[in-house]
């Protein structure tokens, strides 16, 4: 039998799919990319066509050869990374690795599955393909297009603003999207209105409210994306209009039913999850992406070992298979009756703009509803995967009936028109497994109105002004962020978590509560690319770019060609730019702080390292110190309280963040001075001194988190990586460290060079 190697991307898919496959089977995990363009360089050729020039990521060189050592014993290898672009382009680089063994070489196919159930990895083992060039020609392409815009764009934004800043091509249209929302926040101009709304009653049936709709034949409240029209714009007029009608009679001028259906809403794709998940759960994007990596990849279900319990996660198609809709439907009859079961199953259409490269997120078997695996499942994973499963199961569940009524109030002297509307649930169908919210009654009226007829005289209970204010456009939220670039065409599936997590991580935006709010280093970041580079951050240009990726991957534009039509302007732009001599730097922001030294005030000013309190009285004055988190406009909580006492006053300690990072500081300040370093409560593997975190200031990496023993300079000990009180069970290390992996998990691994215990994922 010829022996047969599969490598995929994870760990943990590698586990899924070996007890898939069996014995025939070597299962190998790739850990994600294995090849990548330099850090350091540019790494991209541009004089000869763009070509990259990939290197072995550091770290990996150790997985590469194990890669390679597994090939040579092979006859057959099955490249099995996930079913996309950057899936190929991981293949791809496998493929170039191993050809890179000396002697007889195995055969090579890529497989592809977009659910990791047994059903679908035996049936994609029996069509093996060849690496698909086009799609890899079309990461490659997104991958120079970032490069050559990143490492473009920021040596540019050092020289012009602050050392360490950095942009990049999509997520640069993100900042500008929050940015130009917030100055329409701030340009927005309130409009003051008023309403009136009834109490009405008729004989033996319960009140309701009704809310003046016209007076005198005029529209009371009109409300459109032309402009808002307000009938009462003043107190006074509400009072006025109330009084003339305490006194009238009223009646029921007419009763309008209409029985309208509701259809559920599709299955899931990537940006609905995460919009879902940012919603009903509050999870990030980012984590819902990681959480649903699981789900897909496969989680341990005891006995029954690693299961793959979704369909890929990175989808913008609504089709489902067949099959899928098939067990679907039988599983809702045995469940809520025959009667939830649609006629004919219900088909989606997919974007015109959509990839459909693969399913809607659906679960991938009917035998594992949510409750059944809930003990085996993390809080947050059983959150996610109950979310998908109810949502796959609702839009194929029969329509919800509803009956939606609406009344029609006349007072005798027929000025004013009163009207209320609600709605009543006839038939749940959908609705009683995934209950969506209703739309809200734009009038405000109640939703449940009683069985009245037709000229029925009603009697007016209370009639309330109410003052309103016009809103300006809210913030965005992680939510409706991903919902807008998913409607312009700026990024695809697998980009928007990316996008979110980047442009917080470059301190160019901020959330309160929970919305996305620019900081000052933001603006001025995007008003001088918005100024320098007007099409590179035109949201147009950035989704034409998305498109003409698109035609790369179909094998319809060459990926140099598309290439070499952006970067020659870009490059004519970024050198003007680079070398008009407008420096920009963040205005100086006024405090009410004084400074302890000449008493006059001091402001907030910006450095290469961020903002710190300065005297306005500078340079005659000198005096400066760091933010703390509220100053420092970072969104993060007010100053941390510790258990610490000062050992110079006695005072509680505080946590602060300045230039330099987090410290510890005394509460009596100014009139206590005493700061230190933070301790981590953990002890030096060397010396069993206290390990302390520390922000680098210097070096190529100024910013960087590291951590050392306190007593440096006698203790040498330093780690990039934060250590943990347990010794190594493999080699007897004295501490093991954590990290955060691709997926944004804490993994526990062994710094010790000759250890195995490494925790792939830890790479």
């Amino acid at each position: 039998m010829a022996l047969k190697l599969l490598i995929v991307e994870s760990p943990a898919k590698a586990k899924t799919i070996e007890k898939i496959l069996g014995k025939d089977f070597t299962v190998k995990a790739s850990v994600g990319h294995i090849l990548d363009l330099p850090k350091k360089v540019l790494g991209v050729d541009r004089e000869n066509g763009y070509e990259p020039e990939y290197i072995t990521i550091p770290g990996k060189e150790k997985i590469t050869s194990e890669l390679k050592e597994a090939a040579k014993k092979a006859e057959e290898v099955y490249l099995a990374p996930d079913p996309d672009r950057e899936g190929e382009i991981i293949a791809w680089h496998i493929s170039t690795i191993i050809a890179q063994n000396k002697g007889k070489q195995p055969k090579m196919f890529r497989v592809t599955f977009n659910e990791i159930t047994e059903r679908a990895v035996k049936e994609a083992m029996t069509r093996p393909a060849n690496i698909d060039m086009n799609k890899v020609n079309a990461q490659q392409a997104r991958r120079v297009l970032d490069r050559l815009v990143g490492y473009g764009l920021s040596p540019m934004l050092w020289k012009k603003i602050s050392f360490g800043l950095s942009a990049g091509r999509v997520q640069s249209v993100a900042v500008r999207l929050i940015v130009d929302r917030e100055r329409e926040i701030e340009a927005f101009k309130k409009e003051e209105y008023w309403s009136l709304t009834a109490s009405f009653l008729a004989d033996v049936e319960p009140s309701f409210p009704a809310r003046l709709h016209k007076y005198e034949g005029i529209t009371v409240i009109e409300k459109s994306p032309k402009g808002n029209k307000f009938f009462i714009t003043k107190e006074e007029q509400a009072a006025k209009i109330r009084e003339g009608l305490l006194t009238e009679t009223y009646t029921l001028k007419s009763v309008d039913k209409k029985e309208k259906k509701r259809m559920p809403a599709p299955p899931f794709i990537t940006s609905t999850l995460q919009q879902e998940a940012i919603k009903r759960l509050r999870f990030t994007a980012k984590r819902a992406m990681s959480i649903a990596q699981k789900l897909y990849e496969g989680v341990s279900l005891g006995k029954e070992g690693s299961v793959g319990l979704i369909t890929y996660m990175r989808t913008d198609s609504v089709r489902t298979a067949p099959e899928a809709v098939a067990w679907a439907r039988e599983y809702i009859e045995k469940t809520f009756g025959k009667k939830f079961v649609p006629d004919k199953p219900h088909t989606f259409k997919t974007k015109s703009s959509a990839q459909d490269a693969h399913e809607a997120i659906r679960p991938t078997y009917v035998t594992y509803p949510p409750e059944t695996i809930k003990k085996h499942l993390k809080p947050e994973e059983f959150a996610l995967y109950e979310l998908i499963w109810k949502r796959f199961m609702a839009s194929q569940m029969a329509q919800a009936e509803l009956l939606q009524t609406s009344f029609d109030i006349l007072d005798s002297t027929e000025k004013a028109l009163f009207r209320a509307s609600g709605t009543i649930i006839k038939f749940k169908g959908f609705l009683a497994l995934y209950s969506e919210s209703l739309e809200s009654d734009e009038n405000g009226e109640s939703s449940v109105l009683p069985a009245l007829s037709g000229g029925e005289k009603l009697k007016l209970l209370e009639l309330k002004p109410e003052q309103h204010f016009t809103q300006p456009p809210p913030r965005y939220t992680e939510a409706s962020l991903v919902k807008t670039l998913e409607e312009k065409g700026v990024g695809r599936p697998s980009t928007y978590a990316a996008i979110l997590s980047t442009i917080g991580e470059r301190q160019y935006v901020n959330k309160e509560e929970g919305k996305f709010k620019p900081t000052e280093l933001g603006k001025i970041v995007n008003d001088l690319l918005v100024k320098r580079f007007p099409e590179l951050i035109d949201i147009t240009f950035t989704a034409k770019m998305e498109d003409d990726l698109d035609k790369v991957e179909e094998g319809s534009i060459r990926w140099n060609s598309l290439i070499e039509d952006f970067y020659p302007p870009f490059k004519k732009e970024l050198d003007e730019a680079s070398g008009a001599k407008d420096r920009v730097k963040p205005e100086d922001i006024p405090t009410e702080e004084v400074c302890d030294k000449c008493g006059m005030a001091m402001v907030k000013k910006w450095s290469k390292n961020g903002w710190f309190l300065s005297c306005s009285g500078y340079p005659k004055c000198k005096n400066a110190k760091p933010l703390d988190d509220e100053q420092n406009g970072s969104g993060s909580a007010p100053v941390e309280q510790t258990d610490e006492i000062c050992d110079k006053c006695s005072s509680p300690m505080i946590i602060k963040t300045g230039r330099f990072g987090r410290f510890m500081a005394c509460s009596g300040y100014p009139g206590c001075k005493n700061i230190k370093p933070i301790p981590t409560g953990l002890k030096c593997p060397e010396d069993g001194g206290d390990i302390i975190e520390r922000k680098a200031t210097k070096g190529k990496f100024p910013g960087r988190l590291f951590y050392s023993c306190s007593n440096y300079p006698e203790c040498k000990f330093i780690s990039n990586y934060k250590p943990v009180n347990e010794s190594c069970p493999h080699c007897n290390a004295k501490a093991m460290y954590e990290k955060k992996n691709k997926a944004g998990d804490t993994i526990i691994f062994c710094q010790n060079k000759d250890c195995k215990n490494k925790a792939a994922d830890a790479d």
